[in-house]
């Protein structure tokens, strides 16, 4: 088999795992990122210009990013936009193809909806169909998968998993969602983003894991009081524009973003993101520490597991 000296580089980086960081591998101190995504992706790379800036790197972020977006719907709108449906020009007026096309690339993401993520199944054939379309706009760009994370442990309910039904809890969510992602990454020969088991690490040490409030009536709250909340990396209670009480257990909260930050800090850059001083001010100093420990520690730990491989 022929390969082309794209391919080759892609390939050198699958086999290290893209351990030194994009811009190590490649000699540049510069990213150019586009992600195909949802909120997640946008909570996600929420403090990441801040974390470049300050590691002294130059990041440029392009989007085509939709709410609850699943592979599916951005390939479908692929094909909308491809055959001349309006339709296919979802993104504030605007193709995939108008947005990847604009300029040069050198780093793109795709994840999927978070509550399909369990289930392996929905990401055939679309993933490999997305790559594809990517690799023909973009042919020099590397294309990554980003883990998404699961809900948090007091979740009414999580993500999708193959053979029907729901995950019975986070961590069954983490577990299914984590084999969908490496089954995917595995099939299409893509790096992947660990923000999952960041967060799923987190939640695993005492000194870092959200404990529900068992004190906290829903049902008896009065504006503007909350539960303890301490170390939620997801939005969780919140009053809303009318004062009423919301819970949100599956979008990342201000230290959820800096977390899932870090995590494509040190995966993109190869930079220590122990090192970091730059965190959201509600964050607290220790927390923040701790987090930053946990997204060395888990970009560390896929690197070498894939290197092993």
């Amino acid at each position: 088999m022929k390969y082309s000296a794209y391919r080759i580089i892609v390939l050198l980086l699958l086999l290290t795992g893209f351990s030194r960081g994009y811009t190590q591998d490649t000699g540049r101190k510069t990213v150019r990122l586009f992600l195909i995504g949802n909120s997640f992706s946008q909570n996600a790379t929420r403090y990441l210009p801040q974390l470049a800036q300050e590691g002294g790197f130059t990041l440029s972020i392009g989007r085509a990013e939709l709410g609850g977006c699943s592979l599916q719907r951005h390939w479908e709108l692929v094909e909308a936009a491809e055959a001349g449906d309006p339709k296919g020009k979802a993104y504030n007026g605007k193709s995939l193809k108008e947005l990847l096309g604009s300029g040069t690339w050198d780093v793109v993401t795709l994840q999927q909806a978070s509550i399909l993520s369990g289930d392996s199944n929905t990401y055939k054939p679309y993933a490999r169909k997305l790559v594809e379309y990517i690799h023909h706009l973009q042919p020099t760009a590397t294309i990554v998968l980003h883990q998404t994370w699961p809900y948090r442990t007091d979740a009414p309910s999580f993500s999708q998993i193959s053979g029907g039904g729901h995950a019975p809890s986070a961590e069954a969510m983490w577990k299914q969602s984590r084999a969908a992602y490496h089954t995917t990454a595995a099939a299409l020969q893509l790096p992947l983003i660990p923000v999952g088991d960041a967060f799923f690490a987190a939640q695993q040490k005492s000194s870092t894991a959200f404990k529900t409030d068992q004190s906290f009536k829903r049902g008896q709250a009065v504006f503007p009081d909350l539960p303890d909340q301490a170390h939620s990396l997801h939005v969780g209670y919140f009053y809303n524009k009318k004062k009423e009480l919301d819970l949100d257990t599956h979008h990342a909260s201000e230290a959820g973003c800096y977390l899932a930050g870090l995590v494509w800090y040190k995966f993109l850059f190869g930079a220590s993101s122990v090192r970091t001083t730059f965190k959201p001010e509600i964050v607290t100093d220790e927390f923040a520490k701790a987090l930053r420990a946990i997204a060395d520690d888990v970009v560390s730990g896929m690197d070498q597991a894939q290197v092993r491989r």
